[in-house]
């Protein structure tokens, strides 16, 4: 431990952390203060690079809190507003919640002061350790993907880096010119700052566009956005009027190719719905016209309590058929981990289709025809290699999802950037279709073609490509990403100081 991190409070320390892992939330979309980005990791790495392994893990947690604190306070509001939850269990539930997440930062934490004592490059082991805790979110009790560095750059010239390595690749330049600054003005340190600057600078020479559109290949999409109450989506006396609704919508636009609706947009199993669905299904066929909707499907079971498997599926109907499930569930929205333990203890336990159950085996694309379709239920369109894995066979990435779950809170404005980071990484367009926005058109680009509306009744309608081509990243993924950090781990462990 050096002399300057004697003399710093320890509660000192714990606030510059807080503060730092907070500030990364404004670099993100609503507020997408992109030069943020850099500082939250550069504050970290100057606070940990000579403190104690039980240090840097404590400073870790405190990042954490505000990383998570600040970038998932979202979820207060659907165990408050639709989990029946009073403000202080809410609040309680989601300190709980961002405190267990923060855990992730004190190990990286304890793990780069570990790995950097005696290093001469402590700075890259700060960059391995980050992005290895990055990659491990992706997976690690099914994921929680969410808030990576590299979505601050999707709208400046360096998002050029993602078709090649992923979000990840961006998170990687974020990191490298936030080290370099950060011993440019810690140190004087000049030559850090270098391969953050080659690779930005590079990002101009990179080719924009590894994908094409297929000639004569494309769909008039319709999407509906219903704004159906979340508190009235799923009572029984409502389904019939919400089903309606969506019809009426509907049948204004049946000159279109295909017609989108949200995320369980049919709140019952079909068997429930097809009387008031089925004339409307038929007129589709008729006119030659697919309706894709959300639903919950449900399946015999013997192996299971109630002997059925319920899932969260994404089906073609009308002019087609098809069906996907859902391939990543939403802990405690979809399932309730420990369900004997946790069922009806409270409301938020027990909430409407929380008793989803995942596919016995992967699902693939969904086929209209000669078109294959990427599809992304909800949360599953912030796994990035999921993503690539279905939209290198596909020519189009359709993602529905209900974001009614979190208000007008920052938790829509952040899955939109995720979506629009998907088009991006995969040179496919991105048709995203919610209950209450921000339903939108996403070129492959990552650019948006076409926005609904918040909080309204709304139809959008768009001439989508299909594409053809794979980027790098679908066809390489993580690989040539994880083999340069390989080399800059041995790298940086050759040379002990």
């Amino acid at each position: 431990m050096n002399a300057q991190s004697k003399r710093r409070p320890r509660g000192l320390t714990a606030v510059l952390a807080l503060l730092g892992g907070a500030s990364i939330t404004l670099s993100l979309a609503p507020f997408n203060l992109w030069p943020l980005a850099l500082l939250g990791p550069a504050l970290l790495y100057l606070l940990q690079r000579h403190q104690s392994v039980r240090q840097a893990a404590w400073s870790g947690w405190a990042f954490g809190l505000g990383f998570w604190g600040a970038g998932v306070s979202w979820v207060y509001v659907s165990i408050d507003r639709y989990g029946g939850a009073p403000p202080w269990l809410a609040g309680t539930l989601t300190f709980l919640f961002v405190a267990a997440l923060a855990l992730l930062f004190a190990l990286q934490g304890g793990l780069f002061a570990r790995m950097a004592n005696n290093a001469r490059h402590r700075w890259l082991m700060f960059i391995l350790t980050w992005l290895g805790f990055e990659w491990l979110r992706s997976w690690f009790l099914t994921g929680f993907p969410w808030l990576y560095l590299g979505y601050a750059w999707l709208d400046t010239p360096f998002k050029s880096w993602a078709p090649i390595g992923g979000v990840w690749a961006l998170s990687l330049l974020s990191l490298l010119l936030s080290m370099g600054l950060a011993r440019l003005l810690a140190d004087r340190h000049i030559p850090t700052l270098i391969p953050g600057v080659v690779l930005a600078a590079a990002a101009w020479l990179l080719p924009a566009q590894w994908t094409q559109p297929k000639p004569d290949a494309s769909l008039d999409v319709v999407m509906i956005q219903p704004n159906i109450p979340q508190l009235a989506k799923w009572q029984p006396d409502q389904l019939d009027g919400i089903l309606q609704r969506q019809i009426n919508m509907s049948l204004s636009v049946t000159d279109a190719d295909v017609i989108v609706w949200p995320e369980t947009a049919i709140p019952a199993t079909f068997s429930r719905a097809s009387q008031r669905l089925t004339p409307f299904l038929n007129l589709l066929q008729q006119d030659d016209i697919a309706l894709i909707s959300g639903f919950p499907y449900v399946e015999a079971d013997p192996e299971r309590p109630r002997g059925v498997r319920f899932h969260n599926s994404l089906g073609i109907f009308g002019a087609g058929q098809d069906i996907y499930h859902k391939q990543r569930l939403v802990p405690f929205g979809e399932y309730v981990p420990f369900e004997d333990q946790l069922r009806g203890l409270i409301a938020f336990f027990d909430l409407p289709m929380s008793s989803f159950t995942l596919p016995r085996q992967d699902t693939d694309n969904l086929s209209l025809g000669t078109r294959k379709i990427a599809p992304a239920i909800c949360y599953e369109i912030a796994y990035p290699q999921l993503v690539a894995e279905l939209g290198r066979e596909a020519e189009v990435i359709l993602t529905v999802s209900n974001d009614t779950w979190f208000g007008r809170s920052i938790a829509p404005d952040q899955h939109l950037q995720i979506a629009r980071m998907r088009a991006l990484e995969n040179g496919r367009w991105v048709i995203r279709a919610t209950n209450n926005g921000l339903t939108a058109f996403i070129r492959p680009d990552g650019s948006l073609a076409a926005q609904a509306p918040v909080d309204e009744q709304a139809i959008l309608r768009h001439e989508v490509d299909m594409m053809t081509g794979q980027t790098p990243w679908q066809y390489l993924g993580v690989w040539p990403l994880a083999g340069l950090l390989t080399l800059m781990g041995l790298f940086a462990a050759r040379r002990p100081g």
